[in-house]
Parts: structure tokens; sequence; C-alpha cells
């Protein structure tokens, strides 16, 4: 299945959800350095559920930060990820397969990651598992608060 961006069709409470996404990723700074400043959010049934942002290098991503502060039943639940949840382990195991294993049942990422490790990988581990995901949802404003990572061509 071919990456494409969608820019409609998101309902405003999709745009609240990735916007605390996006104040999370904000968070992350200056301590997540030389990584990037993602925020997540997990929400079920219109309620956030749990949230979390890139820690310092060697400790939690955005996505897995969330996904510690989950508690009983995982089903049907949304994630929003201001940027592509790696699809490699480093010195973190891979986000896209911790959302994949927690039983998500659709993310929304305002942008693909460019670094080369990555770069549509963490969307396509996440399709396979059955996973809904859109991508462009305030890609704007994530593209902003990642321009730091961006430029440095990560």
């Amino acid at each position: 299945m071919p990456l494409t961006t969608r820019h409609s069709g998101f309902d405003h409470s999709d745009k609240v959800f990735m916007s605390l996404a996006l104040a999370q990723g904000r968070r992350a700074l200056p301590a997540c350095l030389p990584n990037p400043p993602v925020g997540c959010v997990i929400v079920r049934e219109g309620r956030v559920v749990a949230s979390g942002f890139t820690q310092a290098p060697g400790h939690h991503h955005a996505e897995a930060m969330a996904l510690s502060q989950l508690e009983g039943g995982l089903d049907d639940l949304t994630a929003y990820v201001t940027l592509e949840p790696c699809s490699f382990a480093g010195r973190t195991p891979s986000c896209a397969r911790a959302l994949v294993g927690a039983g998500i049942a659709r993310v929304h990422v305002a942008m693909l990651d460019p670094d080369p490790r990555n770069a549509g990988a963490g969307i396509e581990i996440l399709r396979q598992a059955g996973i809904e995901v859109t991508l462009g949802l305030l890609q704007d404003e994530a593209r902003r608060d990642l321009q730091g990572y961006l430029l440095e061509g990560a």
C-alpha cells in the first residue's frame, strides 16, 4: 500500500488530540536531543488515556512512555504521534512494533520520519499488522516543531 498523505477528512477532535501530542513533543526539549522531540497521545472513546514525549537518549520514546501508562483492556485505542514511529531498534526498541504489540487499532501520524533507517518503514509495520494509519494531520505544525531535527537530516 503506497504512503499517502490525507489533509482533509480529519475531524475537530482529531486535530485537538494531535495538538495535545504536539504539546507533549515540545516538553521533550532539550533533554531528548539529539533525538527528535516527538509527542504521543493515546485515546479511547474520545478521552485521553495516556500521553508521552521522547526522553533522554537511551530512555523511552514518546510512544513507549505513553504505552507504559496504560492499564486494563487495550482494545479500541487510537494513537496520535507527531513523527512516524521508529521501525528499528537502537538503544530502545522499535516504537512501531510496540504499538503493534499493544493492540493499537488506529494511528494518526503528523509526518513521515526523514531518517533513512525509517522513512516509511514504521508506517509499513503498522499497516502490515492491520492497524489503520493516516498521515498528514497537522503536518505543518509538526514540521515547525521538528525543524531542528529535520535540518540535521537525521
